[in-house]
């Protein structure tokens, strides 16, 4: 009776051996993770399509180096996979604000993508100082007609930044003739766009002119947005409808005084100083002077849609 623990010791030892063999025998060595990794993920070239157009203008294809600016966009942004997503979502919630106002300033829908390009449907703020979802520059915007002060930065209003991209892109079609060319002069200006017609002899196509490296990948990271927004499956993208984000119902309040505390202002509704910003992010600070008595229309979420801690 007393020598069973040492056969027990014996035993256990022995299968323990014999798992940690098998553990050997079983871990991956190199070249079946190599296999795995080249069985379970791959990268593939993109087909471009046969036909593309910017706002009913074709995109001429077939010509080499149109074809090679339009690979590099459709590879950089396809695999590009986070962000890709994330624009889904925001295109979700943003697209159907943003195309009603396109078509009432009779703008083509397809400059829902430049939004996109620009800041990403986003209300940021470039290294350069551009502003809001049309990315305008303070000066751009003052001239036609924003408001941009320490109080309020109407840059940040997709609403009156979508009017005046519109005027601003329409004045850009009529002086250039094309859609293509105005989507342009909204990188480059319009100024910069004449130069180059003038120093390249005027070819009056968007596609024909050497321009720098950014304004000569514009149209083509526009391009790209569009053709894979548009067809998520087509380019690996896979998600549920509950995934995406969703617009937030509001209405307009309207302010014609000055607002000593927004915190307090937003408490009158029934939300706090956080959801009222993030619906009115063109308020700069959490006051306003209004001593003019100009009218400001303030979005406010309808109940039911965020939770507040009283």
């Amino acid at each position: 009776m007393k020598t069973a623990p040492k056969y027990l010791l014996i035993v256990l030892l022995l299968g323990l051996g014999i798992f940690l063999i098998q553990a050997v025998q079983e871990a991956p060595t190199d070249a079946i993770v190599e296999r795995k990794m080249i069985n379970d993920y791959n990268v593939y070239a993109i087909p471009i399509p046969d036909k593309m157009d910017f706002a009913g203008e074709p995109v001429p294809l077939d010509n080499p180096d149109i074809r090679e600016r339009m690979d590099r966009e459709l590879l950089v942004n396809t695999y590009w996979q986070s962000n890709g997503l994330l624009l889904f979502k925001r295109a979700n919630k943003y697209f159907p604000i943003i195309e009603p106002l396109l078509k009432k300033h009779g703008i083509p829908d397809d400059f829902k993508y430049l939004v996109v390009a620009e800041s990403g449907l986003q209300n940021n703020r470039s290294p350069a100082g551009a502003s809001g979802f049309w990315h305008f520059m303070k000066g751009t915007g003052k001239e036609f007609g924003l408001e941009i002060n320490d109080y309020v930065d109407e840059r940040y209003n997709l609403e009156l930044a979508t009017r005046v991209a519109a005027e601003y892109l329409i004045k850009s079609k009529e002086r250039f003739g094309s859609w293509t060319l105005a989507a342009a002069a909204y990188n480059a200006g319009n100024a910069g766009i004449s130069r180059q017609q003038k120093r390249q002899l005027s070819t009056d196509s968007y596609y024909d002119l050497l321009l720098n490296d950014e304004t000569s990948r514009y149209l083509f990271r526009i391009l790209a947005f569009k053709e894979i927004l548009s067809n998520p499956e087509k380019y690996g993208f896979n998600f549920r409808e509950k995934d995406l984000y969703t617009p937030i119902p509001t209405y307009k309040v309207k302010v014609d005084t000055a607002v000593t505390n927004f915190a307090s202002f937003a408490k009158e509704f029934d939300i706090n100083y956080k959801i009222l910003k993030i619906h009115n992010p063109w308020l700069r600070d959490n006051y306003l002077k209004n001593a003019s008595g100009k009218e400001y229309y303030i979005e406010i979420p309808e109940k039911g849609y965020y939770k507040v801690t009283k």
